[in-house]
């Protein structure tokens, strides 16, 4: 079993490689001191997110199903949230793992984690734009037929989504495996790129809609006619942008800087590799921390998506109430298909 000193590159899970800024790195650039720093700090941190997604999105899930028509669309998204927040939590452990011992588990398992990984990764990012979209015309347009969507035309949705997010992290079983004993990776640059590119790509269509859907909707609000909590309101779509943007404008800055130096460079001089080296080596510790920012994202999606709203709140103390007691009212079942089908815009209501 690999120690922490045998790894002498970085590696980035997200894009399974590792980084080889030039052909002789390993003679010139020193990376212990960063892996190391990887070894001990990523596993403790992904502990804690691990604990707070599974907490979190199962809560979800029991509530949904216990309180909730899940035949609503509002519902439905919550519901696939919370899922593919669990797929991307389950990888967590094995890149805990991986970061202290190197890839131990076989190439097969390589392949499967990864993939799981991916599909949550992928379904969420999908799921959140959508959810924003939804939102953005539950409040401008409350009439429309796709805000009280339900039936067959929610699971044709949940369909859809899934599908497109398998198909985008099918490359992971294809041209994913076990090299050099230690590394679960991608087989070369072309593809490590395009693993990189794809999530620019997700981060800049989400931040798109992120922008124009919560913009549009704050100025609807700050109309005269609004409603009286709009102000809780406002400061929920705030923080949903900021800590957006927080989470995943410097992640994706920092892999898309880090995969600059995956493509084919002319040879160097001893100043510019010292350069590079330095360079490189800030790049793994901006990626380190900022990862850490953006991987929480699932431990907090239930939080900002779900128990802010009134509904949820309510849900949550009376199931808490109702720990212990084993009645439960055919007349509370009735009273909660009435409140679900109420909910297109009331997400917001604070």
């Amino acid at each position: 079993m690999a120690s922490t000193e045998d790894f002498t590159a970085t590696y980035d899970l997200t894009t399974n490689s590792t980084y080889e800024y030039y052909d002789y790195e390993d003679e010139v650039c020193n990376k212990t001191r960063v892996v190391q720093f990887g070894a001990s700090f990523t596993p403790v941190f992904f502990s804690i997110v691990v604990v707070l997604s599974l907490f979190g999105n199962i809560l979800v899930i029991v509530i949904l199903a216990k309180y909730e028509n899940l035949k609503s669309l509002t519902n439905t998204f919550i519901l696939n949230l919370a899922i593919s927040d669990l797929f991307f939590t389950a990888g967590l452990p094995f890149w805990a793992y991986y970061h202290m011992y190197g890839w131990t588990l076989g190439e097969p398992a390589c392949k499967i984690v990864n993939f799981v990984f991916y599909v949550g990764f992928y379904s969420s990012g999908i799921l959140l734009i959508l959810m924003t979209a939804h939102r953005y015309v539950a409040v401008m347009n409350p009439l429309s037929g796709i805000v009280s969507t339900t039936g067959f035309y929610s699971v044709l949705t949940c369909v859809v989504i899934w599908a497109v997010s398998i198909l985008v992290a099918s490359p992971a079983f294809l041209f994913i495996e076990v090299q050099n004993q230690n590394f679960c990776e991608y087989r070369n640059s072309y593809w490590t790129l395009w693993g990189i590119y794809q999530q620019n790509v997700l981060f800049i269509l989400s931040s798109v809609v992120f922008v124009f859907c919560y913009s549009q909707i704050m100025c609807r609000l700050l109309r005269p006619t609004a409603q009286r909590r709009k102000n809780k309101t406002l400061k929920l779509i705030f923080t949903l942008m900021v800590v957006f943007f927080v989470g995943w404008a410097p992640y994706n800055s920092v892999i898309f800087l880090r995969s600059l130096y995956s493509w084919p460079k002319p040879p160097a001089n001893s100043n510019d590799v010292a350069e590079g080296c330095d360079t490189s080596e800030l790049l793994d510790y901006a990626f380190y921390i900022s990862r850490l920012f953006a991987f929480s994202h699932c431990c907090l999606n239930p939080v900002f998506y779900v128990f802010v709203g009134i509904k949820f709140k309510n849900h949550l103390k009376k199931m808490l109430k109702g720990l212990g007691h084993t009645n439960s009212s055919i007349g509370n079942r009735q009273s909660r298909v009435t409140i679900t089908s109420q909910t297109s815009g009331e997400e917001f209501s604070m």
